[in-house]
């Protein structure tokens, strides 16, 4: 334990350990996404608002062990989310583009940081998305998506609350839907994402590609309520380049989500809560949290 907590401080000293409690290892904030999440919306303009409340239960080191003490924090995040499908076809999909503004709120209490309290709010890293490719069947959907979160908000390198990451994260999305019956009562999906980062500058750390996929079973009932089983799982495919270990991070949860469609008024509201059951740290961070997800999502079609 003490050779784990030394890690921790050393990376934190290094400024390798600021990183987004929600994400694996890199910029992607899991369980923002649940059922329906694979299939690309028809033509038109989007907005879909992410309200996250993120609560830290405990630290794990890289074998997924928690380090004594009382280490907790919050994460609490607005994310803008605006999707443009446009009326053009590339290979047979509607094609389409996309942008997310994140607002964060992040606190952490760390007795392995000697007690130390660790905070900061305001916009992340933003994200572009040039491409949305989405192809769609009588009972099925498929979509692959690709874009870039820039290095844009500010940057803490001693500060493993900092909303800014300090590196850029290149994403790659693939995904699929399947209805099991015409009606479309029953459907299972899986996203993928893929994770390629740059190096961050303040410490020579280079953060390791990622893979991370959020899965959901959904069943409507005749009231219009869908009502599902979620999930993620991350992994991290490649250590630290530069890091004060090797380890690889990993994330998994479980969850269950509730939405509702008012065609009328072009809103769609969902609700989700995940318990995550097993995390491991990667290098860059030193440690990885673990804790519970409560999400809101409000998409709008005009």
């Amino acid at each position: 334990m003490k050779k784990t907590t030394s890690i921790f401080l050393a990376a934190l000293s290094a400024s390798a350990a600021a990183s987004s409690a929600l994400a694996v290892n890199g910029h992607y904030s899991l369980g923002i996404e649940g059922l329906g999440a694979a299939a690309a919306p028809p033509q038109g303009l989007y907005y879909r608002g992410y309200l996250v409340h993120y609560e830290v239960d405990s630290f794990n080191d890289g074998s997924g062990s928690s380090v004594p003490g009382n280490n907790s924090g919050t994460v609490s995040a607005l994310a803008h989310r605006f999707i443009w499908m446009t009326d053009k076809t590339v290979l047979g999909a509607d094609y389409g583009m996309e942008t997310i503004i994140p607002m964060l709120d992040i606190e952490f209490d760390l007795d392995v940081a000697g007690g130390s309290r660790f905070d900061d709010d305001g916009i992340g890293d933003l994200f572009v998305g040039p491409i949305i490719l989405g192809w769609h069947g009588s009972q099925w959907d498929i979509t692959f998506a690709g874009g870039h979160w820039f290095d844009t908000a500010d940057f803490d390198a001693d500060n493993p609350a900092s909303v800014g990451k300090g590196y850029g994260t290149t994403m790659l999305t693939l995904g699929g839907m399947w209805h099991f019956d015409e009606e479309k009562r029953w459907n299972i999906s899986a996203l993928s994402r893929y994770e390629i980062k740059t190096k961050q500058d303040d410490t020579g750390v280079t953060p390791g590609d990622s893979w991370l996929v959020e899965w959901g079973l959904g069943h409507r009932l005749n009231n219009g309520l869908e009502l599902g089983l979620v999930g993620y799982n991350a992994w991290q495919l490649e250590a630290d380049e530069e890091a004060p270990t090797t380890d690889k991070a990993e994330r998994h949860a479980i969850g269950a989500e509730a939405g509702y469609l008012w065609a009328t008024a072009g809103v769609i509201l969902k609700g989700a809560y995940y318990h995550e059951y097993d995390t491991q740290a990667g290098g860059l961070k030193g440690l990885e949290s673990d804790g519970n997800t409560l999400r809101l999502q409000l998409t709008k079609f005009f």
